[in-house]
């Protein structure tokens, strides 16, 4: 394990231990009856390694090995890629869901994003869903962009929330979750 991935599990930990339901993101997911899901930006692999331990196929892919190497030493068992969200090869139409928790779209490269949204939308099998929770910040993507980088990918809006807990969308919010689904 990495120290920096242990300190990032440090905070969820605490929280959990606090009483809080820190798996918001795979209740969520799960809730969208996936069989297998690719969680893009995994981390320590947090959400991956819930989802798995709820019967659901997953995938998780990070950019940052140090991360990666914690979630490895947690989940051995686990596909764990290392890779570049804008470059990474993954088969086509072979995901029910992608999952971008933890705010990957505002870690990523800026000017990455429609990139990033680019080479994840054919990982989806047709009708699949692109799900995405990230903070509202002036000096990173806006959700109109991102919007328009989904639409460009092939993917419709289906649902929009301001957590991941379903607290209905508000423009005055300041964390968006946005479920796209691939054109069928």
């Amino acid at each position: 394990m990495s120290r920096r991935g242990e300190e990032y599990d440090l905070r969820f930990n605490e929280m959990a231990a606090a009483g809080h339901n820190v798996h918001g993101e795979a209740d969520f997911v799960e809730s969208l009856g996936p069989r297998s899901v690719l969680d893009a930006g995994c981390g320590t692999g947090r959400v991956a390694g819930e989802l798995v331990r709820r019967g659901i196929a997953v995938v998780g892919v990070d950019a940052d090995a140090e991360m990666l190497a914690t979630a490895r030493a947690k989940a051995p068992g686990l596909d764990w890629r290392l890779g570049d969200l804008t470059t990474i090869e993954l088969p086509a139409s072979h995901f029910d869901v992608v999952v971008l928790a933890g705010n990957v779209m505002i870690f990523v490269e800026p000017g990455t994003e429609q990139a990033v949204i680019a080479n994840l939308a054919p990982t989806l099998v047709p009708g699949g869903a692109l799900v995405a929770g990230f903070q509202l910040r002036e000096e990173r993507v806006s959700l109109e962009d991102y919007d328009r980088f989904c639409e460009a990918a092939g993917l419709d809006l289906a649902e929009r929330w301001s957590t991941w807990d379903r607290k209905p969308w508000s423009v005055d919010a300041d964390y968006a979750v946005s479920v796209h689904r691939r054109r069928r």
